[in-house]
């Protein structure tokens, strides 16, 4: 018998603790469905009119088994189909009224349970365990960039990575645009605060790595109940152009969406060009406009919303 490799063997382990411990074994979350009908019916939800070929690929699943598996679905209701309009070959998978009723408990006692696992933990743990599982993520995904892009890593913020924020930010900006250092005390006003009134649920901070160094960082804040602020968006100059800062920019919306917020809002200046790009693309809107001296100079500020 050949010895085991402990890298495999420790990556098995937590898969099975883990699976273990979200109650993944049997019924999943106490229901009549299996894990495999129950990730899906989750691709099935998040999916727009996907196909059995794509479902298949994505969760390597054999095909001859999810084909039962669907028509075990479309017996009892739950999914529908429809031919591709632009290839009559396609068929498109979709949920019924009755297959949304069916997923709406899982993925409501999903969350459930995935939070009263974490609400056992500290703020501090919580924030790790989170930014482990997306460090994972993002590393074992790394081999799916592009040829020309090179990968990085999305995490949530750990002790140091405020001092770094708020250096790098006095730092550039006064290269880049001549902001003097009231600039970056506003900015470290802006961190302490995030740190003094960090509300976990609500507001989150993001950093990025390539090669073991940050490259880049983002806020998100409660302004409201139901408007949160993008704060503080900066990428280094080295990694500018992999998409980080759209990335960060993604995470913002995602997090704000499921959440609850339901609108963002954030503060801005005309001379930061690719940051005002992102932000367009991204589904914000230009909405106000003002001057200020805050910096050490007369400068215009732009306030830019996104809906949710």
């Amino acid at each position: 018998m050949a010895d085991t490799d402990p890298r495999a063997a420790t990556v098995r382990e937590f898969n099975r603790y883990y699976t273990r411990r979200i109650g993944a074994l049997g019924g999943h979350l106490g229901s009549e469905f299996s894990i495999t009908e129950a990730r899906v019916l989750y691709e099935l939800a998040h999916r727009e009119n996907p196909t059995a070929s794509e479902i298949a690929t994505d969760l390597d699943l054999d095909r001859g088994y999810l084909s039962r598996l669907l028509r075990s679905f479309k017996k009892r209701g739950l999914i529908g189909t429809a031919v591709s309009k632009d290839d009559r070959r396609h068929t498109h998978l979709h949920l019924t009224s009755a297959g949304k009723r069916a997923f709406a408990p899982l993925d409501k006692r999903a969350d459930a349970g995935i939070t009263a696992m974490l609400d056992k933990l500290s703020p501090a743990q919580q924030q790790r365990v989170v930014g482990a599982m997306s460090d994972i993520q993002a590393l074992l995904a790394a081999d799916a960039l592009p040829a020309e892009g090179e990968p990085y890593t999305i995490r949530s913020h750990r002790p140091g990575d405020i001092g770094w924020i708020t250096y790098r930010h006095g730092v550039l900006y006064w290269k880049e645009y001549g902001w003097d250092e009231r600039f970056e005390a506003i900015v470290a006003r802006v961190v302490a605060d995030f740190i003094d009134n960090f509300d976990p649920e609500r507001e989150h901070c993001w950093v990025a790595e390539r090669k073991g160094e940050i490259v880049g960082s983002i806020f998100v804040v409660s302004k409201s109940k139901t408007v949160a602020k993008l704060r503080l968006l900066l990428v280094e100059p080295t990694a500018r152009g992999l998409g980080i800062g759209s990335r960060l920019v993604d995470e913002v919306i995602q997090f704000s969406r499921k959440v609850g917020y339901k609108r963002i809002e954030l503060w801005t200046h005309p001379e930061l060009l690719s940051a005002r790009k992102i932000y367009k693309a991204a589904g914000f809107d230009l909405i106000a406009e003002e001057t200020h001296q805050l910096f050490g100079k007369p400068l215009r500020a732009e306030t830019w919303a996104m809906k949710l």
